[in-house]
C-alpha cells in the first residue's frame, strides 16, 4: 500500500501527471469492480438492490446484461476499434470491465441523444463513425497498423492523447473537429460507465436513493449505515496542491 500522506500517488504529483499502476489498490473483496480493484474493497452496491423501486431495478439489472451483447450500432469493422478506444478511454486493461461499447451501441441505435450538439458537428451517431474511421487511420498513419485495434497499448494512449488535444489532422480530421468529437465521444463513455454498478462500487456510490432515501444528513465523510469506509481517509482535494494546469 503506498504512502497516502505524501500525496505521490495523486497524478499531478507524478511524472508526467499519470496515475500510478492501479496494481497499488486493494482487490475487491466484495461485489464486483473494474479489474476487480478498488478503493471500497469491502463495499458491494448490489447488496441494496431490494430497496430500490422495480422500476429501478429493471433499468439496472438490464445494464448489468449488457456484457456480451451483440452491437447493432456499429459494424463488426468499427467494433474492434470502438471496443479499444473505449478501453484506453477508461483505462479497462484486463477483466472484468465495465461493458462501455455495448452500452454506447445501446444508445446509439436507440437514438437516446442528448438533445443538442455543437454548432458546425454532424450528429452524434455520424461524429462516432468518423471518430473510429479517424482513429484507424492514425494508427494507419503513424504505426502502419491496419486498424487502431491492432496497435499495443502504448501506441493507442499515443494516438487518443492526441484526440483529447484536438492535434489529429488529415483524413477524416479534415472534416471533424477532432477536440469537439473527443468531448462528444467522452461524454457518452463516462455517462455508459458510470451507469453501472461496477463503477458504482468502484467510487463507493450508494446507488439509487428512490424510495428509500438518506438517513444522514450531517456533515460530508457521514456514511449511510448500508456504505463502507474507503481503504484510505485521505482528502485527495487537500492533499493535491493548487497546480496550473
Amino acid at each position: 500500500m503506498p504512502d497516502f500522506a505524501s500525496a505521490r500517488h495523486l497524478p499531478n504529483l507524478r511524472e508526467g501527471k499519470e496515475p500510478p499502476d492501479k496494481r497499488w489498490l486493494p482487490r475487491q473483496r466484495r461485489g464486483i469492480t473494474p479489474q476487480m480493484v478498488g478503493r471500497y474493497p469491502d463495499y458491494d452496491v448490489l447488496e441494496q438492490i431490494d430497496a430500490w423501486d422495480p422500476a429501478t431495478r429493471r433499468v439496472i439489472e438490464e445494464r448489468m446484461r449488457a456484457g456480451g451483447r451483440r452491437l447493432t450500432f456499429f459494424t463488426t469493422a468499427e467494433e474492434r476499434t470502438l471496443r479499444a478506444f473505449c478501453d484506453v478511454a477508461v483505462a479497462q486493461d484486463e477483466e472484468p470491465r465495465v461493458p462501455v461499447a455495448e452500452l454506447v451501441d445501446e444508445k446509439l441505435a436507440a437514438g437516446r441523444l442528448d438533445g443538442y450538439q455543437y454548432a458546425g458537428m454532424p450528429d452524434d451517431r455520424d461524429t462516432w463513425r468518423l471518430v473510429l474511421r479517424g482513429l484507424d487511420e492514425a494508427a494507419g498513419e503513424r504505426f502502419g497498423a491496419a486498424s487502431f485495434a491492432d496497435l499495443g497499448l502504448t501506441e493507442q494512449e499515443a494516438i487518443v492523447v492526441e484526440l483529447s488535444r484536438g492535434n489529429l489532422t488529415g483524413g477524416t480530421w479534415q472534416t471533424l473537429d477532432a477536440g469537439r468529437a473527443w468531448s462528444v465521444c467522452m461524454r457518452m463513455i463516462l455517462s455508459a460507465f458510470y451507469s453501472h454498478p461496477w463503477a458504482w462500487n468502484e467510487i463507493g456510490f450508494g446507488g439509487p436513493a428512490y424510495p428509500r432515501g438518506f438517513m444522514r444528513m450531517g456533515p460530508v465523510g457521514t456514511l449511510e449505515p448500508y456504505e463502507r469506509a474507503g481503504a484510505t481517509h485521505e482528502d485527495p482535494a487537500r492533499m493535491a496542491p493548487r497546480l496550473e494546469p
